[in-house]
């Protein structure tokens, strides 16, 4: 529990008090904020700003994470591990695409399937070692099971070894690659995909916390949890949290600086993570709605305008765009959409519980 409290205090205080050190740098660095030309004209005053600021809550919460585990003299585990894997990994794909759009002072970065290819190199082996480093009670930190609010019935590997590992990565690579991406598309606007990824990251921290407390191998009774490392994982879900609260501060509308493909990415990674590591890969779309109806809205929008030959649902998408070229002011939106972000959470949180409950 204390490393949990120090891991959290220890990443909000990196990135409140040592952003500004960052935006200097970068300012130096010329690591400036391109804008879209088709976007509201509203954002054209954003050109410039710093971006690439994932670097700073990824790289706090990472050192928080080992911090609070050297003071609360506890050794970091397996399950850990493999969060900050993925969203280191996946904030280098971002942070690669970033660079590239800096250097290049253009929208594109990283071509479309250059940066999912990163995206699958990075999962894949996230998945083959998510299934390693077996506890002594045999847990592995994934399952091979697909899962909602545990493990369900069927397992890839009931389909053999070879198709059934094939199978889970595929699995492991479509979850990384669509909360990776919904978060990716998310971040448009001042704070918006940093407050909604406190939120369900958060929720993650609550969900260890939970797990920990009702673990088969503290109490073998109906609804007990078989996880790998539970408050573990809400000791990095905490520092993760500590990190963007921090950062949120300069992140707030108006920015000062941005998080980048390189935090968009990661934050989707470490989401992607909680899922398949806390055994509720399902109940991600709920936890994640808001993800979910953003880039749900880039996809509609993509698949109407093919059909109809032109014609669009929304002014433009993703759908946080649509409402602000309705007139809405930006930080209305954005603590709107907070807000939807919060209610899909505390949904996914009183499903897991009500679940539960009906088994006891």
């Amino acid at each position: 529990m204390i490393a949990l409290l120090f891991a959290g205090g220890i990443s909000m205080l990196f990135s409140l008090l040592l952003t500004p050190l960052f935006i200097r740098l970068f300012t130096r660095l010329r690591w400036g904020q391109f804008i879209r030309e088709d976007g509201p004209q509203s954002h054209h005053a954003k050109r410039g700003t710093p971006t690439m600021g994932g670097l700073i809550f990824i790289s706090g919460s990472v050192i928080a994470y080992f911090l609070a585990k050297l003071l609360a003299g506890e050794q970091p585990t397996a399950s850990a591990l493999l969060v900050i894997l993925l969203t280191v990994g996946l904030g280098a794909v971002g942070f690669i695409d970033d660079f590239l759009k800096t250097r290049k002072q253009q929208s594109l970065g990283l071509g479309g399937w250059a940066k999912i290819a990163g995206q699958v190199v990075v999962a894949v082996a996230f998945g083959v070692l998510a299934l390693q480093f077996a506890n002594e009670r045999g847990l592995t930190p994934a399952s091979s099971h697909i899962s909602l609010f545990r493990e369900l019935p069927f397992d890839f590997m009931s389909l053999g070894p070879v198709l059934g590992l094939v199978l889970f990565l595929l699995w492991i690579i479509l979850i990384v690659t669509a909360a990776s991406n919904s978060v990716n598309v998310t971040d448009g606007l001042d704070g918006l995909a940093g407050g909604a990824s406190i939120l369900a990251i958060g929720a993650y921290a609550v969900i260890g916390f939970w797990q920990f407390s009702q673990l088969c191998a503290r109490h073998i009774e109906p609804g007990c949890y078989e996880v790998r490392d539970p408050l573990d994982l809400a000791v990095i879900a905490a520092a993760l949290v500590g990190g963007l609260v921090g950062f949120i501060w300069w992140n707030a509308n108006p920015a000062h600086i941005y998080m980048g493909d390189t935090g968009s990415l990661g934050l989707g990674g470490a989401i992607a993570a909680f899922a398949v590591l806390s055994h509720t890969e399902l109940l991600l779309l709920l936890i994640g709605g808001l993800f979910v109806i953003e880039s749900g809205s880039v996809i509609v929008q993509r698949l109407y305008f093919k059909i109809t030959r032109g014609k669009r649902i929304f002014l433009m998408s993703p759908i946080h765009h649509h409402f602000e070229l309705k007139g809405w002011a930006e930080t209305a939106v954005v603590v709107r959409f907070w807000i939807v972000a919060g209610v899909f959470v505390l949904s996914g949180l009183g499903a897991l519980y009500t679940e539960w409950t009906l088994l006891q």
